[in-house]
């Protein structure tokens, strides 16, 4: 990535500390070696000039004692390759040559050098997955003995990833480029990166020696193998100390520390690989439980260009895993051909768009083509590939029938059974009558009639049972009885809206703009969740308008709240009211016996208002430490205080959950950065863990919580990004999220489960004709036990593969019953090794049942051969 001043690379400061404890060391250790990784990192998205291929193959001919490792996005090579095939095909060679071939080393071949830390688990694997793919394609002697970036690309979970792609190492450093964070400084020469399911990895961290370099916001003292650097690695016993700077792609320098007159001698360059083969000590007793707050790393959260972008990326991310898992079940119940060829043209646009840049530099490039723009383009190929998917397996799936009437099939893409509110379309010749949901045996299903807020079109609500991985069918008729009771909301005296389920009852006073004055869970012993005491209120809106008078919120002023829907299954407010002049529109959305309360919010903005900490005009500058949108205390905050005493905050990761060590997550220098990421939730209990409340958010951002600051969702921040760029408003903010109030600590209550709920809904779709009776109602795998996700389930041929991942369950195995034949099963590594048999047993009609022992948050992959339905 081509950004900042790239000067200060060649200019690394003395250390006085430091130098008092190593000078008198050194007559000493000068003899002694150090080692260096140079190499190029980008690619044809981010920066490679066409005369780059050319470059690298005659510098490492020129410099026989020159080694490099490569992270160059993997579609580079395609396009090298057109433009200058004798320069691609010299380099190509090089892979193979005795002279050159253990000088080259592709330490990061996942697709687009994502952050990882910023996305799905499951987009995690697939960027591997594409990306060796492709540079296998192009270099096909390529191998991968360590993983290693010069961004900060990394996340918890990365152990166990690595090894099953058969990485053995790992580098956990990314001296050169930090300006969107880097890791904790931690231990020695190496450690045992351990993942949070217990996988181990050799690593080279970033030393606890390796200090953030003076006078610079994006470098460590790492960067350049200084004299002081590699004394002071030296002087803590490190035997081996290295640096690095992966250059990028476009310098014109060759070996890096040719150009730095102040690099220690001796230095020798290696490959990761050699280091750790032939360099590094063999063993460490140093088991490092890196954390996602040991990832210290900070974008522009809460601008609306990377909401935006956010947004966009989760909602592919969502869309694509539904719709293989949908394909997966037409493949097997109906004979339909697994569209591998379509997902293989989705899953890269929606891989490049979560390219580091896109989320680190969304301005880049010329108007109209830049990397926000991109990712519109890339994620609308996503959906678009998804969308017509989804469409494709449910006509598969529909069966024959004679046309008898108007049915509903629902399908759940989820290894758990869900009985939740779905709402669809009423058919066109049913708008108007009085009509009713019947299941498959005839039963009245709890329905009501809506229009839908945006088009106006009836829509028929009702609740929907569905087995995992499955689907069920109902059918509309004629003749509805009278609505049933349930859920109500009524107008208080005092001008409240009071929202009964059987589940919660909740208050807004609309004098304080909607806030919600009391949230009381009916069924966790009448548990009140509002803290009444708090100087703010439940789900108010407010932040720092700088150019506007300080601090506005929502609460201000008084809104009105329309009631669009009243049950009996559900209820739905508008609360309609504004924030410094701005107009805003709330909805808020209970359903019976819905556990997840969802919210929404939309701020129609006038202009570009300044939100945030304000930066004086002409003060930004690259090199300093403190930056606004570091700042969350004073962005736009959805904030929820909270009745829970000693409060404790867990949160999600990709194929991860932590307990926060955090007493606050608020810092405003680049030198404190400190991980306040909110992925998909983030969860706040009492001390003692009886009770809690779970955040759920559409997209990656950030999240605030102190202790004495409420939790707070980072909605809106317009001022000064990185390297001056003004983060503009630009249009309406449009965000939703959702509560969910809680007994017991997350895992106890199903967070995660709830979570995997709200990214993938179950799908409906309108039938004209009646189903088979024995194909209205399936579910093609079932997990007994709690805790499994299944994040995947793809088809090969007549083979079926299916990922899961222990997320709430303990160890004790887990029994997968797949509703088919199969004729033997594996465990199968992301690289397609086999990892160990698994014994199929049979239950009385036929189906497959494989018993699976894994650890929390253990990732494994089975693989069914030649499968086939049970009749």
């Amino acid at each position: 990535m081509i950004t900042g001043s790239k000067k200060s690379f060649f200019n690394v400061p003395l250390l006085a500390s430091v130098f008092m404890l190593t000078a008198v060391l050194c007559n000493k250790v000068s003899a002694q070696t150090a080692y260096f990784i140079d190499g190029y990192h980008g690619g044809i998205w981010g920066h490679f000039p066409d005369w780059n291929t050319k470059f690298m193959g005659d510098q490492l001919r020129s410099h026989p004692n020159w080694k490099i490792n490569l992270e160059i996005e993997p579609e580079t090579w395609d396009d090298a390759k057109k433009k200058d095939s004798a320069a691609y095909n010299a380099f190509r060679a090089l892979f193979t040559a005795d002279s050159t071939k253990d000088r080259i080393e592709y330490v990061n071949p996942d697709y687009a050098q994502s952050y990882l830390f910023d996305i799905e688990g499951e987009s995690m694997i697939r960027q591997f997955y594409y990306g060796i793919k492709m540079v296998k394609r192009h270099f096909p002697t390529a191998t991968f003995p360590a993983y290693s970036s010069e961004e900060p690309c990394f996340t918890s979970a990365l152990p166990q990833i690595l090894t099953s792609y058969g990485f053995k190492y790992a580098s956990l450093k990314n001296p050169n480029t930090c300006w969107g964070g880097y890791t904790s400084a931690y231990g020695g020469e190496i450690v045992n990166w351990v993942g949070p399911d217990g996988t181990k990895i050799i690593t080279s961290p970033r030393y606890a020696v390796e200090a953030l370099q003076p006078g610079s916001a994006w470098q460590t003292i790492a960067s350049g193998n200084s004299d002081m650097f590699i004394k002071a690695c030296l002087a803590a016993g490190i035997k081996h100390p290295i640096g690095m700077t992966i250059q990028d792609a476009g310098w014109r320098y060759g070996p890096i520390l040719a150009h730095n007159g102040g690099a220690y001698q001796p230095t020798e360059y290696t490959t990761w690989g050699n280091y750790f083969e032939n360099i590094a000590i063999k063993h460490t007793d140093d088991d490092w439980k890196f954390t996602q707050e040991d990832v210290l790393v900070s974008l522009v959260w809460g601008s609306q260009i990377l909401q935006r972008i956010a947004q966009e990326v989760r909602y592919s991310e969502n869309r694509i895993i539904s719709a293989e898992k949908l394909a997966a079940i037409a493949k097997v119940y109906s004979g339909a051909a697994y569209p591998q060829g379509a997902f293989d043209k989705a899953w890269p646009t929606l891989l490049l768009s979560q390219h580091h840049d896109c989320w680190i530099v969304p301005y880049n490039g010329r108007n109209g083509s830049t990397w926000a723009d991109k990712v519109v383009k890339w994620t609308g190929n996503t959906d678009h590939i998804a969308d017509s998917v989804i469409t494709q397996a449910s006509a598969q799936l529909a069966g024959g029938g004679a046309n008898t009437g108007e049915y509903i099939r629902v399908y759940n893409t989820l290894g758990v059974s869900r009985d939740e509110q779905v709402a669809v379309n009423v058919p066109e010749g049913l708008k108007g009558k009085n009509i009713g949901v019947y299941t498959s045996t005839g039963l009245l299903v709890p329905s009501q009639i809506v229009s839908d807020s945006a088009t106006a079109v009836p829509q028929i609500v009702f609740k929907a049972d569905v087995p995992s991985i499955g689907y069920n069918t109902y059918q509309l008729k004629l003749k509805r009885p009278a609505p049933e009771k349930g859920m109500t909301v009524t107008v208080l005296k005092n001008g409240n809206y009071k929202i009964e389920s059987n589940l919660y009852s909740i208050t807004l006073d609309p004098a304080k703009g909607g806030a919600i004055t009391s949230l009381v869970a009916k069924t966790l012993n009448g548990k009140e969740f509002v803290d009444k005491n708090n100087l703010r209120s439940f789900n108010e809106l407010r932040g720092n308008f700088y150019n506007d008078g300080g601090f506005h919120s929502t609460a201000d002023n008084p809104a009105t709240i329309t009631i669009l829907e009243q049950g009996p299954e559900r209820v739905k407010l508008q609360i309609s009211g504004s924030i410094d002049n701005n107009p805003f529109t709330q909805w808020l959305t209970v359903a019976q016996d819905q556990r997840r309360i969802d919210l929404r919010v939309k701020i129609d903005w006038k202009g570009n208002p300044g939100i945030g900490e304000a930066t004086p005009p002409n003060t930004y500058k690259a090199t300093g430490l403190k930056k606004a949108f570091y700042n969350d205390k004073e962005k736009l905050l959805a904030m929820f205080p909270l009745n829970l005493k000693g409060q404790k905050v867990y949160k999600n990761a990709p194929f991860d959950v932590l307990q926060s060590r955090l007493k606050n997550t608020f810092f405003t220098s680049w030198d404190s950065i400190k991980n306040n990421i909110l992925l998909n939730w983030v969860d706040v209990t009492d001390g003692s863990d009886a009770y809690g409340m779970a955040l759920l958010t559409d997209h990656t951002g950030n999240y605030a919580h102190g202790e004495d600051f409420p939790l707070g969702l980072t909605l809106e921040y317009s001022g000064v990004g990185l390297w001056g760029r003004n983060y503009k408003i630009t249009g309406p903010t449009d965000v939703h999220y959702a509560l969910i109030p809680h007994a017991g600590k997350w895992d106890q209550s199903g967070i995660w489960t709830e979570g995997t709920k709200w990214n993938e809904p179950l799908i409906t779709e309108v039938l004209t004709s009646a189903p088979p009776a024995a194909k209205s109602y399936r579910s093609m795998i079932k997990v007994n036990g709690r805790g499994l996700d299944i994040t995947a389930l793809n088809a090969n041929g007549n083979d079926l593969a299916i990922r899961v991942f222990n997320a709430e369950g303990d160890t004790s195995p887990k029994t997968i019953i797949f509703d088919g034949k199969a004729d033997k099963a594996e465990l199968v590594e992301l690289d397609g090794d086999k990892r160990a048999d698994l014994p199929i047993q049979k239950d009385v009609a036929g189906r497959t049942m494989i018993k699976l022992s894994l650890p929390r948050f253990g990732v494994r992959t089975i693989k069914l051969y030649n499968v086939v339905k049970v009749e």
